[in-house]
């Protein structure tokens, strides 16, 4: 059995959401500014995970108020949705980090950021193969259940 022949997960009126565009952002461009606790909402991420994800340099150079409150930016929620992703990956927080010292650093360290993601791509293909094995043997004993349990 493939991915493929598995019922895909449900989406809204079909969209495929791994290639789909991504949902528009509360507020557009220029009146970006969004509080901790909106950030939270919209990400589902805690306050705490985005105070630490600022700490260890996942989410660097948060914008300030002149009050000193964080103000995050629509370009800042598009990162967290790929963090979001790359969690989702396995990836280790110690690599995300990484690949985010690289994105820091400039375009010429474009090598080594898919390199990083090229491996993480292995991994998760690792992972689905061992999924598949498992799902297999699953519905191998559901449809022993199914009937009857005999042989």
């Amino acid at each position: 059995m493939t991915v493929m022949e598995t019922t895909p997960a449900p989406t809204q009126a079909g969209v495929d959401a791994c290639r789909a565009a991504p949902d528009a952002h509360p507020r557009p461009n220029g009146q970006d500014r969004y509080t901790i606790s909106e950030v939270s909402a919209i990400t589902g991420l805690t306050a705490h995970t985005l105070r630490w994800y600022e700490r260890i340099g996942l989410m660097p150079d948060v914008d300030r108020s002149h009050t000193g409150q964080r103000r995050y930016s629509n370009r800042d929620l598009d990162w967290l949705a790929f963090v979001n992703k790359l969690r989702l990956t396995g990836m280790p927080v110690a690599d995300m980090v990484r690949y985010a010292e690289l994105v820091r650093l400039g375009d010429h360290t474009f090598d080594e950021r898919r390199e990083l993601l090229e491996s993480t791509r292995r991994d998760v293909l690792h992972r689905m193969a061992e999924l598949q094995d498992t799902l297999a043997v699953l519905d191998h004993k559901i449809t022993f259940y199914a009937g009857g349990g005999s042989a």
